[in-house]
C-alpha cells in the first residue's frame, strides 16, 4: 500500500469541497482563520511520515489538547482521576451544563470541556499556572521530537476574553468541591492548553505513543504503559467526538479526537497515527472535511478497532 499516493489522491478527491462546514466564529480569532485550508499527515509505528496538502500549516488543537493533558494527569495522580471524572459518552454538547447539575458536579468524561477542566486543576496541583502550562508545552514537544511548538497568546486570549460558558462549568463544578484551585487559575491552563497551536505533521507525531502500546516507537523510550494507552484510545473512541463521537466510530472505525479549531487526531492502534485539519464544522463541532477523509483514509486501508 502506497499511503503517500493514498493521501494525495484523497486530498485531491476533497479539492472541490475545501470550505465546507462553518468555522468555530464564536472564538474571535478562530473566526479569522481560511476555511478553505486542508492537510492530512500519517506517521507510521515504523517512523515513516506521508503528508498532503496543507499538513505544514500550524493550526489551534483546541480539544485535541485534552488527550496529552489527560495523559499527563495519569502519570501524576494515576487511577486516582476517576474519582472526579467519568468514563462514560455525555450525548450533549462540549460545553453543556446539563448533566453537571443531575451528576452533582462530576463530568461525564475527560473530553467534554468540564471534564478537561477538572483534569487541568489535577495537573495544576503544587503548580502555579505558568510551571502547568510550561510542563504540558514541554510534555507534547517531547511527544512531537520538537521544540518549534508554540502556544498561540492570541487564541488564548481570544478563549479568556469571550470563554463565558467555560467560566460557568468552572465555578459550578467549584460549588461541588470538584475544583481545588482559583477557577481563573484553572482556566488560564486550560484555555492555554486549547491554544496550543501544530501542524498535522507535528500532530501525528505526537500521537503516536498510542498506537504503538504506549511506547515512542521512534526514539524506543515507553511515554505509558500499554493498558493505559488501550484506556485512552479507548476514551478517545466513545467519548472523542462530543455527541458525534458514535457516529464516528460507526464511519471512521478508529479512536479519534476532534477540536474545534478543525483538526482530528485519530489512531490505527499497531499502524499509524493521523492527522487531518480542515477549518469548517459540522453541526456538532467536528471537522466536516476532516470526517470525510478520515473515512477515506480508513475504508482504503482496511484500519479499523472492529476488523482486521
Amino acid at each position: 500500500m502506497d499511503l503517500q499516493t493514498l493521501l494525495d489522491d484523497i486530498v485531491a478527491e476533497l479539492a472541490e469541497r475545501r470550505g465546507e462546514g462553518k468555522v468555530a466564529d464564536y472564538i474571535p480569532q478562530l473566526a479569522k482563520v481560511d476555511p478553505n485550508q486542508f492537510g492530512i499527515a500519517v506517521t507510521t509505528v515504523d517512523g515513516k511520515v506521508y503528508a498532503a496538502g496543507d499538513a505544514a500549516v500550524p493550526f489551534s488543537i483546541q480539544s485535541i489538547s485534552k488527550v496529552f493533558m489527560l495523559t499527563l494527569a495519569l502519570g501524576k495522580v494515576g487511577e486516582a482521576i476517576w474519582r472526579r471524572v467519568g468514563r462514560e459518552p455525555s450525548g450533549t454538547a462540549f460545553n453543556s451544563i446539563v448533566q453537571l447539575e443531575h451528576e452533582h458536579g462530576i463530568p461525564r468524561n475527560p473530553f467534554i470541556n468540564a471534564g478537561a477542566i477538572v483534569v487541568c486543576d489535577l495537573v495544576l496541583a503544587g503548580y502555579k499556572p505558568k510551571e502547568a502550562i510550561g510542563e504540558f508545552l514541554r510534555f507534547v514537544r517531547s511527544l512531537a521530537d520538537d521544540d518549534t511548538i508554540t502556544i498561540d497568546k492570541a487564541v488564548a486570549q481570544s478563549e479568556t476574553a469571550t470563554g463565558y460558558r467555560n467560566y460557568a462549568l468552572a465555578n459550578f463544578m467549584r460549588s461541588f468541591n470538584n475544583l481545588q484551585h482559583d477557577v481563573d487559575h484553572v482556566l488560564g491552563v486550560y484555555f492555554h492548553q486549547c491554544a496550543l497551536a501544530m501542524t498535522c505533521r507535528q500532530l501525528s507525531r505526537a500521537g503516536l505513543f498510542l498506537a504503538a502500546r504506549g511506547a515512542d516507537p521512534i526514539g524506543g523510550y515507553s511515554v505509558v504503559t500499554e493498558k493505559r494507552a488501550r484506556r485512552i484510545n479507548a476514551l478517545m473512541l466513545t467519548c472523542g467526538h462530543y455527541d458525534g463521537s458514535g457516529d464516528f466510530a460507526f464511519h471512521v472505525g478508529l479512536p479519534g479526537k476532534s477540536g474545534v479549531g478543525g483538526g482530528i487526531m485519530a489512531i490505527a492502534p499497531g499502524k499509524a497515527s493521523i492527522a487531518v485539519w480542515s477549518p469548517g464544522l459540522n453541526k456538532v463541532g467536528n471537522s466536516a472535511l476532516g470526517t470525510v477523509a478520515l473515512e477515506m483514509l480508513a475504508s482504503r486501508t482496511g484500519w479499523s478497532v472492529f476488523g482486521a
